[in-house]
């Protein structure tokens, strides 16, 4: 093996929310089921293999869903216990991987290099698959090649409950039939342009010249041309739980007016989750953080479902500091951190929230991307 060649293990849990309601409730099986909001305005957070027959899809509304399939078992879904299932998995990993990256609630990314000195990284990579079915009694597949973008694009075609293997050399091969929908980061808005330019196979893309693809679509046609022909030399982010981003604010003169604290931590949710959703993260731990003017620091914190929704996020950290503040003495410093972050959809665990939820974040982020957080703010925090 080349010292720059690398090899990298994509490990996916199939339908992993269905699954684990399907170990909860055996009678589950085989049947078309929704996981996502009951309301008819709630979206589907996952859907059974079984509801994808009918052309239902993640995100969709619940009422459509509900319509093209009828007869499909509709569940609320748990986060905490997908969650828990989330971990279990993780702590099998880090048992057996010499490096790995949890990219999100049910993906893995580990890297196997030089593990084929001793015992082959497909036999390894089959070892730990077999060992995380036996262990959890989830599905799980997995897709090795060279790379991160091949090997997962391997694990989708390896789905259901599968495994597959891209030998170095063979990515251009593998990748060309495919459909460009197969490519990481391509969306509907990118799909329908390379459509309406009569490209629907990566074997057409492989055959375009780069400079056209960035004349279409500027950087991140460059980023598509280089995954459809197999380069990617994105590195494994090893997974640390430690991950956390916070915000405090320290005030002039120290103050007890509590509608004006809510406020203020109101906003500071308001700003750390548009960065959560920012960057395709989601958090299961918020802390709450009090300075009061004799200098003595108080915090409590509590695991909630991973989550980047605002309403989630500002509902917990407000209840934390009704349960931390009871001194009744000024206070010089509030803060709020968001913690054990991954890369994670912030609609997937949005089980109770309606797509006009769903929505009024996305616009509001749309508008803060495009000229800054300070030009849209919710009235809650005026």
């Amino acid at each position: 093996m080349n010292p720059i060649d690398k090899n990298i293990v994509h490990l996916d849990l199939d339908t992993f929310f269905v699954s684990v309601e399907r170990l909860k409730n055996s009678k589950l099986n085989g049947l078309p089921i929704l996981i996502g909001g009951s309301s008819d305005r709630g979206v589907v957070a996952s859907c059974s293999y079984e509801a994808r027959m009918f052309g239902i899809h993640s995100a969709m509304p619940m009422k459509m869903a509900r319509q093209l399939c009828p007869e499909a078992i509709l569940v609320k879904g748990d986060m905490d216990t997908y969650s828990k299932y989330s971990q279990l998995v993780t702590d099998i990993i880090s048992e057996e991987a010499p490096a790995f990256e949890k990219a999100s609630i049910d993906e893995h990314y580990i890297d196997v290099s030089g593990l084929d000195k001793y015992f082959g990284t497909f036999k390894w990579t089959r070892g730990l698959r077999q060992k995380i079915i036996r262990e959890t009694g989830l599905p799980i597949s997995f897709g090795l090649s060279t790379n991160k973008t091949v090997s997962k694009i391997a694990t989708g075609q390896a789905k259901p409950s599968g495994e597959i293997q891209v030998a170095c050399g063979t990515e251009k091969p593998f990748l060309a039939p495919l459909s460009v929908k197969t490519i990481p980061m391509i969306g509907e808005k990118t799909y329908r342009k390379l459509t309406s330019m009569g490209v629907q196979r990566i074997k057409t893309i492989q055959e375009m010249d780069i400079e056209l693809m960035h004349r279409v679509l500027g950087e991140n046609g460059i980023t598509i041309w280089n995954k459809a022909n197999g380069i990617d030399r994105s590195p494994i982010v090893p997974y640390s739980i430690r991950k956390s981003m916070s915000k405090e604010n320290t005030f002039d003169k120290d103050t007890i007016d509590i509608r004006y604290l809510k406020k203020l931590i109101t906003k500071q949710v308001d700003v750390l989750s548009f960065e959560l959703r920012k960057s395709n993260r989601v958090a299961s731990c918020v802390t709450v953080k009090i300075r009061y003017s004799n200098f003595e620091n108080y915090s409590k914190q509590a695991r909630i479902p991973y989550t980047a929704s605002c309403k989630v996020l500002t509902e917990k950290c407000l209840e934390l500091f009704d349960a931390l503040y009871s001194r009744r003495m000024l206070i010089r410093l509030v803060g709020i951190k968001f913690s054990h972050l991954v890369s994670g959809s912030y609609q997937i665990n949005l089980f109770d929230d309606a797509t006009k939820q769903i929505n009024l974040d996305v616009a509001m982020d749309s508008i803060r991307n495009r000229f800054g957080v300070q030009y849209v703010k919710k009235a809650t925090t005026l």
